[in-house]
């Protein structure tokens, strides 16, 4: 992740010095920042294969006059292996919540992934210490059902568009005080979503 935000920085000031070019130059950015966008991804390591930035390493269509939002994919690509993960935490957790609710507890773990302050992928949040119940209980290794998996598959197509819930927990279950001085964003079914 740290590696994707220098190349975007870099990215970023490459572009912006190309705006200025006038007339003729629009067709030569797109090859010239084409070939950079290769040269950075091949420094910092970033696999072409990877579906954070679209087409940037290895297609010379990138628009520099675009916003850098524009020209990144906010989705992550999982594994089968942590999409099952992920289906299993929401399940244990979110059993008997609407559906919306299984979609933001799985939202709450993509959060922590592209948070600074969380591990880097699904498996180091879902197995962080004391991070989550079903994990201490061990009822994180039961089946997923279908509606687990689908409300995987909508808070992978939604990241990004959502409130960047951080924390999630059953105000009437709690026990720490911690988690209620987080600021709450949204109440669903049993759960408070917080920051």
């Amino acid at each position: 992740m740290k590696k994707l935000f220098t190349l975007l920085i870099t990215m970023i000031l490459v572009m912006g010095s190309y705006t200025a070019i006038q007339g003729n130059a629009e067709a030569e950015i797109s090859t010239q920042t084409g070939d950079i966008v290769e040269l950075l991804c091949v420094k910092y390591g970033i696999d072409k294969t990877e579906n954070h930035i679209k087409n940037l390493c290895f297609d010379n269509e990138i628009n520099p006059l675009m916003t850098l939002d524009e020209n990144i994919d906010h989705s992550l690509t999982i594994s089968d292996k942590e999409k099952d993960l992920l289906a299993q935490l929401v399940h244990a957790e979110a059993k008997g919540e609407p559906y919306v609710g299984k979609v933001a507890v799985a939202t709450v773990v993509l959060n922590r992934v592209e948070h600074e302050e969380f591990p880097d992928t699904i498996e180091e949040v879902i197995y962080q210490e004391n991070a989550f119940e079903p994990v201490r209980n061990d009822s994180i290794n039961k089946p997923a059902d279908k509606d687990a998996y689908k409300a995987v598959t909508e808070a992978l197509l939604d990241q990004g568009n959502e409130e960047e819930a951080l924390f999630f927990y059953n105000p009437e279950t709690a026990t720490s005080d911690w988690i209620f001085t987080r600021e709450v964003i949204k109440i669903i079914g049993n759960h408070a979503f917080a920051i």
